[in-house]
């Protein structure tokens, strides 16, 4: 036995008793290197997958390599423990779930082996995520193009397992055809390298081989009687390797390759180790047309014709999804772009190949075609390579879009994948819109026109009669994919909700003949046991995350939630009045629920969310694994462990509320806002810190403590203070804190600005919301705000203080950060109270700090302030947002000249970021003439407020910084202006790489040129 190692061990020994004192958690927790998790909220959050699925598995291991998940392995194997290999866990039937000992291969087994940019193949671990992958092809002009839509975090080790498809396989194939060979560890423990029969030789690896080669022989004609002819054709095991069926074939000259057995097994027949892909040139150039359809119907119908064209990819977006991406700030406009009127539905036609003219002869075919079919005048041309890019992430997010309506009532995943010839597809559809009809609902359809899998999803209420219905519509749908020869599974594997439908497809023959296989491979069923052989039902209510003994328990939350708390007609589509739908916790439940596990947020491209993943690859740190932690604790399946306990805080952690998931998130998942949930609860349940205390109450002890700059200064410039700061105070001694300052604005002898109606010009004033953190630390910014108002022609109202006359205005984001929503409350109402009189005549309310004003536009309206938050909010404006609005309307004149400087590199804040209101900063600095500006492709840049200077979180807020941020600052040139408009971000550029960044303001203050008065000067 291996000597024990520091590595992290989770175990709950008041819910696991058993477990605890096993040899299998002792051993795991001596000899394993990585994680070991068997407590009770690690389990539940490898409980579900993206499906309607749960199931709390044994435990958790997640290997630091390849050494430790072979120790694993061997370990589960003496004790005769199921194991069950896991990738992002974004399955959709159920794989990924069971209870087995969870391998998961994500965090550590991401390397890329050996590449050989000749022959175009490449090895990799299992844990390597598709986009990454392909990151590292790019340069070398290759891609692996087996595309699904959750390539940002999909590994290949679970595209393999599930034989992925994605959006090209008319062009490219399946996995199966993309996959060359397989290196995997049996449950025996036999290591063998799969590939091409002529290439497998040895005792151990000619005794299965033989023996499957015989089964394939044995069953060659009833492989040709059962399986279907088609290319989207992924249940059972690909036992016609041996005789194929598929329209593409599995290689090139015919021969077996016993790697295509493999793939598609969904972990029931080995743990896969490495894999080898075939890999495939980037296309030079790609056309998109997209085809605006009056009717769904009409879109069926042409989708055979459209693939004469020979297109790369011909994808569906329906109705329901068009509104749903409308209603998504991040995707509203960029499909807005494709859209010719109201279409019924639109099929995205891609083009792609070296020769650029052939794909614009092509589009310009797909144009003429769709006039000889009745629609002239329907195609979309869309050739800019980032707008292209842009409407395939609408795409890509269907998914997530679909599970984005509110209500009790989800579009369910189980017959989303059947595959029905292309001449078919318009019955097909028709007849099955009838069938939901029937059943009282409505079905969601997107995807893979091209090959005749949709991706439809009837939208089922799963806790109150789904079940039924699903089996039910099931049943009928079967009927017709048998009458039209399709494939019951065309993509999304088999796993619980498919696989009792394995026997269906193939018949009693083939499906002896796959358990025959299993046993060959595993006699003891320890791998992903109960999937593809000997499955449960899929409407086994006892397996479901909604089943019968999920509670949704009474809570009072302490924001307002009511818009969630809605029903949804899935006919109509008509949601009813906020607060009826039923939720005893008033929408948060249903806003905890809206999370459908697809994983999103595990992702590493451009974008915030969620920069904790980014840093420490644990699924507790995602917006699934907190949204999953966060009601499996309100619903009472956490045993001892509440909404309020340890489990909830350890998941919540790391969350710096960058409000990341707010819009990345495609379901609306805004955990920064369920973050202030639990920190209520917590705080009623043990109180409020005296650390907590010091940050929240800034804004109220700040105007003192201004006086007294002097002695607060002296923390970072007097031996041993930074030292005694951290053990008093939490605060790490490795952070400098922020210098204060006299404050910006002064109320001795100051006069408060008035709300007079009159003005010298009407229309040409703007308040501006001076907030705690430029009032005392940054007042250059303020200053230099105002002077760029004023040389523009507007009155800049600052010193609004209201009916009471006292300290400045404040957001209250500082007790919100602490958990205290009453005192938040308490600002918040005396904010609207002195803003309300200049948003009733239509006046704007300029913020300088992202997190600061953009509290006007969020956390305000949840308060119930009913009206006037509204009011107050609808005139809220970042200065940058001011300008480009004023600007758009003509009413910007704003003289600037050039700087010295001629590059200038910007860093967005979150919250800038999570509002859409990030592009507007670079639209500013473009006036400057001659400026250049680059964006940082960054996340949070780790500070986010309090957090990166609490002396716990200062590692993981520097690495945060690490990713991008400041590794892109550091090899700006000297003479490169940094642009970043959050408070905390220029601190934390400032302390990694002692570069000063500059807020817009204090850009455009620099390149005025001359002197402009306004009608009335500052008024302080």
């Amino acid at each position: 036995m291996n000597a024990p190692v520091e590595h992290p061990v989770k175990i709950d020994s008041r819910l696991s008793r058993v477990a605890v004192d096993s040899p299998l958690v002792r051993r795991l927790s001596a000899e394993c290197r990585g994680d070991v998790l068997f407590d009770i909220a690690s389990r539940g959050r490898y409980s579900t997958d993206a499906s309607i699925y749960q199931i709390f598995p044994i435990g958790v291991v997640v290997p630091r390599d390849e050494a430790d998940a072979r120790t694993a392995l061997s370990i589960a194997r003496e004790l005769n423990v199921p194991v069950l290999p896991r990738g992002a866990g974004s399955s959709q039937c159920g794989q990924s779930v069971g209870e087995a000992l969870v391998i998961d291969h994500s965090k550590s087994l991401h390397e890329v082996i050996a590449f050989d940019a000749n022959a175009m193949t490449v090895t990799v671990q299992p844990g390597v995520v598709l986009d990454q992958l392909n990151a590292f092809l790019r340069p070398q002009g290759l891609w692996f193009p087996v595309d699904v839509s959750t390539s940002a975090q999909a590994t290949i080790g679970g595209m393999a397992g599930n034989n992925s498809c994605g959006a090209r396989s008319i062009e490219y194939g399946n996995m199966v055809h993309n996959v060359i060979g397989i290196d995997a560890i049996l449950a025996d423990g036999r290591e063998i390298a799969f590939g091409p029969a002529s290439e497998m030789h040895g005792v151990v690896s000619d005794a299965l081989t033989g023996a499957l080669s015989a089964i394939g022989a044995r069953e060659h004609d009833e492989i040709a009687r059962m399986v279907p002819h088609m290319l989207r054709r992924v249940g059972g095991y690909n036992i016609d390797v041996f005789h194929p069926q598929s329209v593409r074939p599995y290689t090139s000259d015919g021969a077996v390759n016993f790697a295509h057995l493999l793939v598609g097994s969904e972990g029931t027949l080995a743990y896969f180790s490495r894999l080898t892909l075939q890999l495939a040139r980037l296309p030079a150039n790609k056309t998109l047309g997209v085809v605006n359809f009056p009717s769904f119907r009409a879109a069926m119908a042409s989708a055979q014709h459209i693939v004469t064209l020979k297109p790369t990819a011909v994808e569906l977006i329906d109705r329901t999804m068009i509104e749903l991406a409308r209603a998504n700030p991040a995707f509203r406009p960029v499909i807005e772009r494709a859209l010719i009127g109201e279409p019924a539905a639109i099929l995205l036609v891609e083009f792609s190949g070296e020769d650029g003219s052939v794909q614009t002869e092509r589009l310009e075919r797909l144009t003429e075609l769709m006039g000889d079919l009745g629609l002239p005048d329907a195609v979309v041309r869309i050739t800019a390579p980032q707008a292209q890019k842009e409407l395939w992430e609408v795409r890509k997010a269907g998914l997530n879009i679909m599970m984005s309506m509110k209500g009790d009532g989800k579009p369910v995943s189980f017959i989303e994948d059947c595959a029905v010839p292309l001449e078919h597809l318009e019955e097909y559809t028709e007849r099955l819109t009838q069938i939901f009809r029937k059943h009282g609902t409505d079905g969601t359809w997107y995807a893979h026109a091209s090959v005749g899998t949709l991706h439809v999803r009837p939208i089922l209420d799963m806790r109150r009669g789904g079940a039924a219905k699903m089996r039910a519509i099931a049943e009928e749908a079967s009927v017709m994919v048998r009458q039209y020869k399709g494939a019951y599974s065309g993509e999304h594997g088999d796993g619980l909700c498919r696989g009792e439908w394995v026997a269906w497809q193939f018949g009693p023959r083939l499906n002896a003949a796959f358990g025959e296989i299993k046993a060959l491979f595993d006699p003891g069923n320890r791998m992903n046991p109960g999937k593809i052989v000997a499955p449960p039902r899929m409407d086994d209510t006892a397996l479901f995350r909604f089943g019968p003994r999920y509670q949704r328990p009474a809570f009072e939350p302490a924001l307002d939630w009511s818009s969630w708390d809605v029903q949804r007609d899935p006919l109509t589509g008509h949601e009813t009045v906020p607060g009826s739908g039923g939720d005893p916790a008033h929408g948060l439940i249903n806003a905890i629920e809206m999370c459908n596990n697809n994983g999103h947020c595990r992702k590493f491209d451009a974008g915030t969310m969620c920069p904790s993943f980014r840093v420490t690859r644990d699924e507790q740190h995602t917006t699934r694994g907190r949204a999953n932690t966060l009601r499996l604790a309100l619903a009472g399946e956490l045993g001892q462990e509440e909404f309020a306990g340890d489990a909830v805080r350890d998941a919540l952690d790391l969350c710096v509320s960058c409000k990341g998931c707010r819009r990345e998130c495609p379901t609306g998942v805004d955990m920064a806002k369920l973050k202030i949930e639990f920190l209520a609860a917590r705080n009623a349940r043990y109180g409020v810190s005296l650390q907590q205390r010091l940050l929240a109450y800034l804004p109220r002890y700040a105007p003192r403590l201004s006086r007294l700059s002097w002695i607060a200064n002296l923390r970072d410039r007097m031996p041993g203070a930074a030292r005694l700061s951290e053990r008093w105070l939490g605060l790490s001694r490795r952070r400098s804190l922020p210098q204060w300052h006299a404050p910006f604005l002064r109320p001795s002898g100051s006069r408060p600005s008035t709300c007079a109606p009159a003005t010298a010009a009407p229309g040409r004033e703007v308040v501006l919301f001076i907030d705690t953190f430029s009032n005392y630390f940054a007042q250059a910014n303020a200053q230099a705000a105002t002077r760029v108002l004023e040389a523009a022609g507007y009155t800049v109202h600052t010193n609004v203080l209201g009916p009471a006359k006292g300290r400045p205005l404040c957001c209250g984001r500082t007790f919100l950060a602490a958990g205290m929503v009453e005192q938040a409350c308490a600002e918040a109402r005396r904010t609207l109270d002195a803003l309300l009189p200049y948003a009733r005549r239509g006046v704007a309310i300029v913020g300088l700090e992202p997190s600061c004003l953009l509290t006007l536009r969020d956390e305000f309206l949840t308060y119930r302030f009913g009206e006037d938050a509204l009011l107050v909010a609808r005139n809220a404006l970042l200065f940058e947002e001011f300008l480009v609005r004023e600007k758009a309307a003509g009413r910007l004149s704003l003289k600037l000249k050039s700087l010295p400087n001629s590059q200038a590199l910007l860093h967005g804040h979150c919250h800038q970021k999570a509002f859409a209101a990030f592009e507007a900063v670079k639209t500013v600095l473009d006036w400057i003439p001659g400026l250049q500006t680059q964006m940082v492709e960054s996340s949070c840049c780790g500070m986010a407020g309090a957090f990166g200077y609490e002396a716990k979180h200062f590692d993981v807020s520097m690495k945060m910084a690490e990713l991008t941020l400041l590794p892109a600052i550091r090899a700006a040139a000297p003479a490169t202006l940094i642009v970043a408009d959050g408070f905390s971000c220029r601190h934390q550029i400032a302390d990694g790489t002692g570069r000063d960044a500059m807020h817009v303001a204090q850009v455009l203050d620099l390149a005025l040129d001359g002197v402009q008065q306004s009608p009335r000067g500052i008024e302080r």
